[in-house]
């Protein structure tokens, strides 16, 4: 770059420095991306495993690490944040969807398991203390889902004996499964969920045996410990 007498070095200097600024930016989110992704892998498969695994995994140092996430609890309130912020986009989505109710819940189930916003619940749960942030989102995703389920039921197109904290079970229990790839892991994901969305279709049914699960003990495992039934 050239530099012009009407325009002052200095000033020049400035402009030339501001890429390098964004691209600094810019290169500290996509470290935390792959911070979150790391961290997503290596924790869905071993909760027990030390951050550093996590730095290995994501291609940083350990000190770039901890100046993101001073401690490990710090990083799994994120991750667990991430998805959970994930799920509420979608639960939104289809409250707002204004087909007809089967097709706005069958599809916003799609789209759950595909965000695979379920893997870490079962892994992590209790696992560290929730921020008073992520306890309200919380909270307001199950209200959320609760508005949908409800519409749901409203329109009969759902077995009148399931309520929504089986449907929070189902979507772990399809995070579950893990098998090969990726694209064989969501084909898989996909399979039995039809077979989910069959099994909760209204029509003449044979009662479901056992009772729903009970908010508290979904909760409660985040605290350390289910409530007993």
């Amino acid at each position: 770059m050239e530099r012009n007498a009407s325009f002052p070095w200095y000033a020049e200097a400035v402009v030339e420095r501001k890429p390098g600024r964004g691209g600094r930016r810019a290169q500290a989110a996509r470290n935390d991306r792959r911070i979150l992704e790391a961290a997503r892998e290596v924790f869905t498969s071993d909760p027990g495993a030390p951050v550093a695994a996590v730095a290995r995994r994501a291609g940083v140092g350990i000190s770039a690490l901890y100046r993101r996430y001073p401690s490990k609890e710090d990083l799994l309130r994120r991750l667990c944040h991430e998805g959970l912020r994930r799920y509420l986009a979608e639960v939104e989505a289809a409250l707002a969807d204004d087909r007809d109710a089967w097709a706005a819940f069958a599809d916003f189930m799609r789209r759950a398991v595909d965000a695979d916003t379920s893997s870490l619940t079962v892994p992590l749960a209790g696992t560290f203390t929730p921020s008073q942030e992520l306890n309200r989102d919380a909270a307001r995703a199950r209200e959320l889902s609760r508005r949908l389920f409800e519409r749901t039921r409203a329109a009969g197109v759902i077995r009148p004996d399931v309520e929504v904290d089986d449907v929070f079970l189902l979507l772990e229990q399809l995070a579950a499964t893990r098998l090969g790839d990726e694209g064989r892991t969501r084909e898989l994901r996909q399979r039995y969920l039809a077979l989910v969305l069959d099994g909760l279709r209204a029509r003449p049914e044979v009662p479901l045996p056992g009772r729903p699960p009970r908010w508290e003990e979904i909760g409660g495992r985040w605290n350390g410990a289910s409530s007993p039934p």
